[in-house]
């Protein structure tokens, strides 16, 4: 007989294993290729430090000369507050019933449950690896004309918006808008439509999912975008400053051999991975292609198509923005986790409660992590591409 108890120790034994393997290794091939540690969690928060390279303290000299002053190494420190992650199953009481008599019954409604989660959470969890802290979907650049009755309004990019989705705008002014939900999407006129008015300025307000505002992971939108990183300004402080380069035409295979070049002659880094969108990937492949390479293999490790640059491989990724080549050392960035993937229990252990106000069973799987770039300085992006 299924019971709330062997309901809880299924979810304990055998899901959350299958859950963690997937949601580790199956994200995107450079969250698998990242490292994940809990060597620099300290407490809620995540401290670095981290040592900018010197050549001094090493030197040649004559028999009779004095040794080389010792090189005090600078050290800059990165301290950031673990981001909370949650995801949740819910189970109404009728099914549970329903299904007491039969384990089978029972296995595939808790099954149907956890894949829509692990389905959510890679999802989510790829989007953040990609975004800048702030869960930032679209940018507004215009409002209707009658935006105040019919509270349409243009953005640059719809597709990380769906019908149903609850939202936030943010202002330049940082005037928020909370309790939004997206009522229609029109691809074709990049245009979404709300179910009330934004306050403030609507033009260049962002588009957030709701409560994620500053609450996401440091991902490559933070660590390649403008203004401060890790509490550090880029442009007093090089280190956490990627290289940039903007393309004055189109693309080609020198543009990004050159990149690999200068990383590795200037920054001594061995770029491991090109990561694009889908449209530039097919760019890159035609470069390729055009040269009579081989373009598409299976990376036996990672199990995603991949095309390859000088030995380096080339990723697409649906969270990747159009426009921009990112080129990054996986050895300089590690997801720094208080834990790995694991349930939310009471003070009695138990996973599965009841949901207050409703005939129904819930249960959460917790993680408190920050992506952290050791060396950002290390990494690059071409634009304009």
């Amino acid at each position: 007989m299924i019971t709330i108890e062997n309901a809880d120790k299924a979810l304990k034994d055998y899901y959350l294993q299958a859950v963690s393997a997937q949601l580790n290794n199956n994200v995107s091939p450079f969250f698998a290729a990242i490292e994940k540690n809990t060597d620099n969690v300290y407490g809620k928060d995540v401290k670095v430090a981290v040592v900018r390279g010197n050549t001094e303290g090493i030197m040649a000299c004559a028999e009779d000369a004095g040794i080389p002053e010792p090189y005090a190494n600078r050290y800059l420190q990165i301290s950031l507050p673990l981001k909370n992650i949650y995801g949740t199953i819910e189970v109404s009481d009728k099914a549970m019933r329903a299904s007491r008599d039969s384990s089978g019954a029972f296995v595939n409604l808790v099954n149907a449950e956890m894949e829509g989660l692990v389905s959510g959470a890679k999802y989510n969890f790829q989007r953040m690896l990609y975004g800048d802290g702030n869960g930032t979907l679209a940018k507004i650049v215009s409002a209707d004309a009658s935006a105040s009755s019919n509270f349409k309004y243009t953005v640059d990019n719809v597709s990380k918006l769906s019908v149903g989705m609850k939202v936030e705008t943010v202002t330049s002014a940082s005037v928020k808008t909370e309790g939004l939900t997206i009522s229609a999407v029109d691809s074709e006129t990049k245009t979404v439509t709300f179910n009330k008015q934004i306050t403030g300025t609507a033009e260049g307000a962002l588009v957030t999912i709701a409560g994620a505002y500053g609450n996401e992971l440091t991902g490559l939108g933070a660590i390649f975008g403008e203004g401060k990183l890790y509490g550090y300004d880029k442009t007093e402080e090089p280190y956490f400053a990627p290289y940039s380069k903007s393309l004055s035409s189109a693309l080609t295979e020198d543009d990004i051999t050159d990149v690999l070049d200068h990383m590795e002659e200037h920054f001594n880094s061995k770029i491991n991975m090109i990561l694009c969108s889908f449209s530039t990937r097919k760019k890159i492949a035609k470069l390729a292609a055009e040269n009579r390479r081989i373009v598409n293999t299976i990376d036996a490790a990672a199990g995603f198509g991949v095309v390859t640059v000088n030995g380096v491989p080339v990723y697409a990724d649906r969270f990747c923005p159009d426009g921009l080549i990112y080129f990054v050392n996986t050895e300089d960035f590690s997801l720094c986790q208080l834990c790995d993937w694991e349930w939310l229990e009471d003070e009695d252990g138990k996973i599965l409660k009841q949901v207050p106000g409703k005939a129904a069973y819930g249960a959460t799987l917790v993680k408190y992590a920050e992506l952290i770039c050791k060396k950002p300085c290390a990494q690059a992006v071409l634009t304009n591409v």
